[in-house]
This record gives structure tokens, C-alpha cells and sequence, in this order.
């Protein structure tokens, strides 16, 4: 009963600090990828440019699959409060990194801050909130990801030009504090969920080691780098021989970091194959629309940014508004179908896109991607968490956000890919003797297999169960037990 009053009465500071914590992980990677060429004519490496993006989302996602059985065990609240103090604490170390090695080590550092944080909030939700409620809280929690696209490139270029490259790591520091001093006294803990701290370290160890080889060999083999084919290739090996030892080990363990069992559940299941292929299907959005602006019709870098703010302000609006019908229906399946319907539509519209096409013809288009992808911002989460039991709430929100993450590496990669194999070279050496209708040709492969990709989703959805959501907070929810499922 205190902590039902402790969140009645401190709710809105609660959701500032959760919404901060949020933006300030969205920011920094932003914010990084704008400031990294002044990092490299300072530290040297050159070589190393891709490192510390790479080594940051290994970390990402390692810590966030491993932060929902983590919070399980010792509690969302110290979880989330240490995650935020190792964020900061490797935010200040990057400012003060003397060399690449420094900095890749340090940004490792941040990235498993990074992944709890990105991930717990939503728990907390889940365990503050009703499941009918739910929604209207993860659409918000959607548009720091949206701003920090936006805003962040630019962000990151004022701050390195007016003070330096090492304060976009300095920045994160009052930003940090000011989450903090919300999240210590307001914030309550609810509890532990597993009272045997039984830790599953050969998952942790196979799932580390199978992720950290396949991004290691994801990266050789999209960059120019000098690297043994042989080696290359044990690479990939390895990580597949990892992945079946993870496979192995989680059917073992006694408390796994993701219960396999998890897969049965249908909801589960569609839900973080739909989040796997919306984090593919919304970075050929917003990676290959400015490629397409600056390169074919000629647009500078902060003019197709001005575009994109389109695509993310549609995106914002439909996730809020996704939110609130969720709360007021109570269903979602409707929803899902709706959004990978809208963005098969806007995908296509993509495809169609020529030299020649109109400014308002381009804005048309990506609102309608941006309507598809902010409908499905909240309600797949919302779906997982109400579809099992609050002893697995946690594992479940991290399985979503680790898939989701995961779906934007392997898509950038294979839609890396198909531009290259479309125009016969790496990306990195397009120059102007590049026609501008085989540009094209490349762009519009990117977002024909993006229709595939909503299509495939679009499908999926038509196989999910819309279970009841409750209007009030139930200790144990789960989805054979749960009444109103259709």
C-alpha cells in the first residue's frame, strides 16, 4: 500500500525522470555519430572509426537482455539508479579518453548503462501502471528515439564546434544528475520478483560471446577493413556455434536469462518478430531518405535533416495517439494490422521515388511511413508484457527491446548490402561518377524490400491474440489464465 501511494503522489516526477533517462541514451548516440570525425583528427585512429559505434552496441544490447532477469533478482529501481551512475560515470571517462583504445573502452563502459536504461523504464511501467493504462505511457516513452534523431546530428555538430567533442560526453553529466535527483527519493522499489539469486552464467557467456562475434564479423565484412577471409569466417562460425551453446544452456538453466519457454506463447512470440523487423523497417526509413536527398537530388546534409524532422514529428504523433487508443479499447491487434498496412503503402510510395519527385509528393510519403511505424511504437511492448505472468515481466520487456535492437543491426546490414551488390562497390566510395539512375535503382531496392518486411509483419498480425487488458493491477497475469482472449 506505501508504494501504491509513493507512485500515486510522486507519479509525475517518477515519469520525468524515467522520460529523461530515456532521452539522454537516445541523445548520445545521436548526438556521437555527428562529433566522431573531430574525435578521430584528435585521438587518431582512423582505422578505428567504426569501434566505437560497434563496441557501444554490442554492450547495448548484451546489458539489455541480461537487465530484465537482473531487476528480477535485485530490483528495477537499484538496477535502473546504477545503470544511470555507470552511464555517467563512462560518459565523463569518454571526455576524458587520450587515445581510440581509451575511448572504445569507455564507450563500452556506456553501453552497458546504456541498455538497462532503455529497457527498465519499461518494466517500471508495467509494474506501476494497469495493463489497459499501459499504452499511453510507452508512446511517450517512444518519441525520445524520434527527437533524438532530429535534433541530436545537430546537437552534436553546435556542441563539438562550440566547445569541443569532449562535452557531448560532459553534456550527459547534469542531464544524469537531474534524472537522478528524480529518480532516489521518488522512485520506489517494488520488490524483488526472484527471491533465489540463481545467475545463469553459461547463458551469459554464450549469448556475450555469440553476439560479440557475429557484430565483430558483421563490421569486418561491411567496412574496407584488411582482414584474413579465414578469419572472417571463424567468426561467423563461432558465433553460430555460440548461439546453439546459448540455445543449450537457457533449456539447462535453473533461472535463464531468456526462458525459452517464452517462445509458446504466441504473443510473445509475433510481438518480438514484428519488433525485429520494425527496427529493420524504420532505419531504411531514416538512414536511406537523406542518402536519397543528398545524393540524387542534390539537397545538403541539413536540408534532408529539415525532411526527416517530417518523418519523426508524424512518428510521435501516431505512437502518443497509438497510446491512447490502446487505453481507451483496451485490444491492439487491430492496431498492429492497421500499422504494417499503412507502411507497406508508404514503403511502396518510397519505392516510386525518381530526381524528379515533388517536395510535397516526399512529405506525403513519409508521413505515411511515419504513421505505420509510430502505430506500432507502443503496442507491441504492451502486447508481451500483458501476455505473461509478472514473474516473467521482466525477461519479457528485455526479449523486446534486445529483438528490436537487434532487427536495426541485421537490417542496416543486409540493406547495406543490397545497395552495394545494386551498385557494384562499398557505399563509402560513391563519388559523383556514380549515375544518378543507378542511385536510384539501389534506393528503391532498399525500400521494395521494405515492403516485404511490412508485408511479412502484416501477416504475422493477423495471427495475434488479442488478450484482455485489465483496468486494474493484478499480482499474477499470464497468458493461459487471462480471460478475453480472441
Amino acid at each position: 500500500m506505501d508504494t501504491e501511494n509513493d507512485v500515486l503522489k510522486h507519479f509525475k516526477l517518477i515519469l520525468s525522470g524515467l522520460l529523461i533517462s530515456l532521452l539522454i541514451v537516445s541523445l548520445d548516440s545521436t548526438i556521437t555519430t555527428t562529433a566522431m570525425p573531430k574525435i578521430i583528427a584528435s585521438l587518431g585512429g582512423l582505422q578505428y572509426y567504426v569501434w566505437p559505434f560497434t563496441i557501444y552496441l554490442t554492450t547495448v544490447i548484451i546489458s539489455a537482455m541480461l537487465s530484465g532477469k537482473l531487476s528480477d533478482f535485485y530490483g528495477s529501481k537499484k538496477m535502473l539508479i546504477g545503470a544511470l551512475i555507470v552511464f555517467v560515470s563512462g560518459s565523463v571517462l569518454c571526455g576524458f579518453s587520450q587515445n581510440m583504445t581509451e575511448l572504445i573502452l569507455f564507450r563500452a563502459l556506456q553501453g552497458l548503462g546504456a541498455g538497462i536504461i532503455v529497457t527498465i523504464p519499461k518494466k517500471i511501467v508495467a509494474e506501476m501502471i494497469p495493463p489497459r493504462q499501459r499504452g499511453k505511457y510507452m508512446g511517450l516513452f517512444g518519441i525520445g528515439g524520434a527527437i533524438s534523431s532530429v535534433i541530436g546530428p545537430t546537437l552534436g555538430g553546435f556542441i563539438t564546434d562550440s566547445l569541443g567533442w569532449q562535452w557531448i560526453f560532459f553534456v550527459n553529466v547534469p542531464v544524469g544528475i537531474v534524472a537522478l535527483s528524480l529518480l532516489i527519493p521518488y522512485l520506489p522499489e517494488f520488490g524483488v520478483i526472484v527471491k533465489e539469486k540463481v545467475m545463469d552464467y553459461l547463458g551469459i557467456i554464450t549469448f556475450t560471446s555469440a553476439l560479440t562475434s557475429f557484430l565483430v564479423a558483421l563490421t569486418f565484412s561491411q567496412q574496407n577493413t584488411v582482414i584474413y577471409p579465414a578469419l572472417l569466417d571463424s567468426l561467423w562460425i563461432f558465433s553460430v556455434i555460440m548461439l546453439f551453446g546459448f540455445i543449450f544452456a537457457e533449456r539447462k538453466a535453473k533461472e535463464p536469462i531468456l526462458p525459452l519457454y517464452l517462445f509458446k506463447n504466441s504473443v510473445f512470440t509475433i510481438s518480438t518478430v514484428s519488433v525485429f523487423l520494425l527496427g529493420a523497417i524504420t532505419l531504411a526509413g531514416t538512414v536511406y531518405i537523406p542518402l536519397f536527398l543528398q545524393l540524387v537530388q542534390g539537397l545538403s546534409p541539413s536540408a534532408s535533416g529539415a525532411y526527416l524532422t517530417v518523418l519523426m514529428f508524424a512518428m510521435i504523433i501516431t505512437a502518443i495517439s497509438s497510446g491512447q487508443i490502446i487505453s481507451k479499447t483496451g485490444t491492439y491487434k487491430k492496431l498492429a494490422i492497421i500499422s504494417f498496412a499503412i507502411g507497406t503503402v508508404g514503403m511502396f510510395l518510397l519505392s516510386t521515388l525518381t530526381p524528379n519527385t515533388s517536395t510535397l509528393e516526399l512529405i506525403i510519403y513519409e508521413i505515411i511511413v511515419g504513421i505505420g511505424a509510430g502505430l506500432a511504437m507502443p503496442l507491441f511492448t504492451v502486447a508481451v508484457q500483458n501476455a505473461v505472468s509478472k514473474r516473467d515481466l521482466g525477461v519479457a520487456t528485455s526479449s523486446s527491446m534486445y529483438f528490436e535492437q537487434l532487427g536495426s543491426v541485421v537490417g542496416l546490414a543486409v540493406l547495406g548490402t543490397i545497395v552495394n551488390i545494386t551498385l557494384k562497390l562499398n557505399l563509402q566510395n560513391i563519388t559523383v561518377n556514380v549515375s544518378s539512375s543507378l542511385l536510384v535503382t539501389a534506393i528503391h531496392n532498399v525500400f521494395f524490400i521494405g515492403v516485404i518486411l511490412n508485408i511479412i509483419g502484416l501477416v504475422l498480425c493477423f495471427f495475434l491474440k488479442d488478450i484482455y487488458m485489465s483496468n486494474e493491477m493484478e499480482e499474477e497475469i499470464g497468458y493461459e489464465n487471462v480471460p478475453g482472449e480472441i
